[in-house]
């Protein structure tokens, strides 16, 4: 029994028909905890930090956020004046905690690389660059560095047929 194998053909010409316009991002001053409430509420693996003028500057990912995470060290400030054990002290009832809040800007943690690519580019192009440089994203950005839009490997993927 012999099969014929089936060619899959990518349908688009250019980074402009696979990509994903408008591309939600972060700006360079957004927490951590920013961060992960827009990768988890989005259901994103990574977010493009941007500047003021909106040209990426870096790509943070869950990668960049987990490492962060393990290597963060969480100090509660002791104030001796209070007692060691938080359950004799008046003002804070036994069934509160405090939060020890992360305010570490994305562009601590971010990969200060980030990869783009003209609208124009062939699609071809599109996927060479993303298997040279190992990532599941390409950035689109116009002549001005500005990002419009994003490509990933499920972009890719949609298109062929």
């Amino acid at each position: 029994m012999t099969t014929t194998a089936t060619r899959m053909i990518l349908e688009a010409d250019t980074a402009r028909d696979l990509m994903s316009e408008n591309p939600i991002s972060l700006r360079a001053e957004a927490s951590v905890q920013d961060a992960i409430a827009l990768l988890t509420d989005r259901g994103f693996a990574a977010a493009p930090v941007i500047d003021d003028s909106g040209r990426p500057i870096g790509v943070v990912s869950v990668t960049d956020i987990l490492v962060h995470d393990r290597e963060y060290v969480r100090y509660l400030q002791k104030d001796a004046t209070l007692p060691s054990d938080r359950r004799t002290h008046r003002a804070l009832p036994e069934d509160m905690e405090i939060e020890i809040v992360d305010r570490t800007p994305v562009s601590e943690i971010m990969t200060p690389a980030v990869f783009t690519i003209r609208p124009e580019a062939s699609a071809q192009d599109v996927v060479r660059t993303m298997l040279a440089r190992k990532v599941h994203h390409l950035f689109v950005a116009d002549e001005n560095g500005i990002l419009v839009g994003v490509i990933s490997m499920g972009d890719i993927l949609r298109k062929l047929r």
